[in-house]
């Protein structure tokens, strides 16, 4: 079980808190490489495009005649291995975007939580609304570097809030080397280049609550079709009676007789 420091608007230090088990996982190197290559590639557009030799503005005529001149055969000048003319194998706009499987991104998220978690570069912020000043986060986070070892210089921090505190953002979005996002947006590239990642404790009340309305929707819908699954027994409808048809036998004498 790994635990997490809790700390006030203030920095003073309060009882930790395990890391609730939706977020903790064995640390797997190989998926949060892959994951980040992956999330690096989609934040590339990759639209470079080059001109092939049909599309280069140039003259093609040919060049010089076919034979004797003593130089190689040649055509337009737009081919390749001219100066000016068109680019063989460059790229062409388009671009192969690489993915991920969800429970692979979940799962990268996770071991990239539990491995800022190890390294004590996860903490917790109780009651985040309090901080309504610049000034106010500023001086948290110069005790939160004290306490942790922190780089005055260029250190990073980066706060994952809740939907409730969303307006702590005006308090925040000013100081250097800063980041906010909202937990929801939280993907393991994020985390991993978070430098110290600030949970707001609000967090932990809105991972639980999706699981709780989950499970009152999966009751309500199997009480729903328990009512609905008794058996109606089908009404009978008469069916026409059809005539039996004669063997092929008693057709041919009655053939032959006629």
């Amino acid at each position: 079980m790994i635990k997490l420091n809790v700390y006030s608007p203030k920095a003073t230090k309060k009882e930790a808190i395990p890391l609730p088990k939706s977020l903790e996982a064995k640390v797997n190197m190989k998926l949060l490489a892959q994951a980040i290559r992956v999330y690096e590639d989609r934040s590339h557009p990759g639209l470079s495009q080059v001109k092939t030799r049909g599309e280069v503005k140039i003259s093609t005529r040919k060049i010089y005649k076919q034979k004797g001149t003593g130089y190689a055969r040649h055509g337009a000048k737009s081919a390749p291995i001219f100066v000016g003319g068109g680019i063989a194998h460059g790229p062409k706009g388009i671009k192969r975007k690489l993915a991920l499987p969800k429970k692979m991104r979940q799962n990268s998220l996770k071991t990239a939580l539990s491995l800022k978690a190890k390294n004590g570069r996860l903490i917790v912020i109780d009651n985040l609304e309090a901080i309504n000043k610049t000034k106010d986060a500023k001086d948290f986070l110069d005790k939160i570097g004290k306490d942790h070892n922190l780089p005055t210089k260029n250190s990073r921090f980066t706060f994952a809030v809740s939907d409730k505190n969303k307006n702590t953002r005006l308090a925040l979005r000013n100081l250097k080397n800063v980041q906010i996002t909202s937990f929801r947006n939280l993907n393991a590239y994020n985390v991993f280049y978070a430098g110290t990642l600030i949970l707001d404790k609000d967090v932990f009340e809105e991972i639980k609550s999706p699981a709780k309305e989950k499970l009152n929707s999966q009751i309500a819908v199997r009480k729903a079709g328990a009512k609905s699954s008794k058996k109606v027994k089908p009404a009978k409808t008469s069916r026409p009676k059809t005539k039996k048809v004669k063997d092929n036998k008693v057709i041919r004498k009655n053939i032959k007789k006629a």
